[in-house]
């Protein structure tokens, strides 16, 4: 299931001792315990016809559609605001709106892609689920958020990476989806986070030297010793809170940490390959979204990347897009190949 807090964060929480986070502890243990479906998502075409010709609409604008829970454990809820509705005054409304637009917004200047399946501007979201509810997710077919704790979790709406990042599931599902375990499991986060911060710095309009590259920036609350949830710079120092724990993902493959929790490590291990990204975009400089991101986009979109791609698979693949897009010995191609030999995924700069 895709959701932003990993179950591993959750479950440490939850067995945390009530005196310091009385409210936090309860409300981790009540998100675990919430059953979340998840609906694969629906492939959509605009048609219409013109003549005799059949045309396909690809208009860049987006459809979205932001509807309220009202603390309960039911989708869609009720209907808050529609595309072209003026702001609401709630704040979990008007974010999540403005999160969706972002990100539409990132998909279409960078790779014109137009929405989440390449072909619609739907987009739909849910705010207030359930009561104290610590997550946020994608569930194949809206993102849905959580208002958080209000101790440790302050509210998802609040960042655009996490919005961005449930989205990108969705731009992954339609491209032909990776298996949600292991390694592919771990590029399915990985990727989903470099969504994350695209959009995140694409609205900023920062360079990759400039920006944070952080996933999760605006959710804990000042209690918690961290700054976000993940950090694709540095893996590992995300958080360091007594509470929580520390921050567990590695930066390189001599650190994969086998378990079989976390669907096989899924958001933890992804801190290799979100490490080999940001080694890339540093790299190369300028906008991520430009020449890093548009190797990542055009990777995961090719049709070519089996749905059980391990790391090793994935870095080929990017390499290849490189050579191919930019030259064997472009900048591009040698900066890829580079970062995945920085993290240990291939033995050497020059494997292809």
């Amino acid at each position: 299931m895709h959701a932003i807090v990993p179950p591993y964060l959750l479950a440490r929480l939850a067995a945390a001792p009530a005196e310091r986070f009385p409210h936090a502890v309860a409300a981790a243990r009540a998100t675990l315990a919430v059953p979340r479906a998840y609906a694969p998502m629906r492939a959509h075409l605009d048609l219409s016809v013109d003549g005799d010709a059949l045309v396909v609409s690809a208009a860049p604008d987006p459809d979205r559609l932001i509807s309220d829970a009202q603390n309960r454990e039911e989708l869609p809820g009720t209907p808050a605001r529609a595309e072209g509705a003026a702001p609401t005054g709630d704040a979990a409304v008007d974010e999540a709106y403005d999160g969706l637009g972002a990100t539409f917004t990132l998909l279409w200047d960078a790779f014109e892609r137009v929405g989440l399946d390449g072909r619609s501007g739907a987009l739909a979201a849910t705010v207030h689920y359930g009561r104290a509810y610590d997550n946020a997710f994608w569930d194949g077919e809206r993102m849905v958020f959580g208002d958080g704790d209000g101790e440790v979790f302050a509210g998802f709406t609040r960042s655009l990476s996490v919005i961005a990042h449930e989205l990108g599931h969705g731009v992954i599902e339609s491209a032909g989806g990776l298996d949600y375990s292991g390694q592919s499991g771990a590029l399915n986060e990985s990727i989903a986070d470099v969504f994350g911060a695209l959009t995140d710095q694409h609205h900023r309009g920062q360079t990759a030297d400039a920006a944070t590259w952080l996933i999760g920036a605006e959710i804990f609350t000042d209690a918690v010793t961290g700054s976000a949830l993940r950090s694709l710079a540095a893996p590992g120092t995300a958080y360091d809170d007594d509470v929580l724990g520390k921050d567990p993902q590695p930066s390189h493959m001599r650190d994969f940490v086998e378990t079989s929790g976390d669907n096989g490590g899924v958001h933890i291990n992804s801190g290799i390959p979100n490490k080999a990204f940001h080694l890339v975009a540093t790299a190369l400089g300028g906008y991520a979204w430009e020449r890093a991101g548009r190797i990542w986009y055009l990777t995961l979109t090719a049709g070519s990347l089996s749905p059980t791609a391990t790391f090793a698979q994935f870095a080929t693949a990017t390499a290849d897009t490189a050579a191919r897009e930019y030259g064997e010995d472009s900048e591009e191609a040698v900066a890829v190949r580079t970062a995945w030999a920085s993290v240990g995924v291939v033995e050497d700069a020059r494997t292809r």
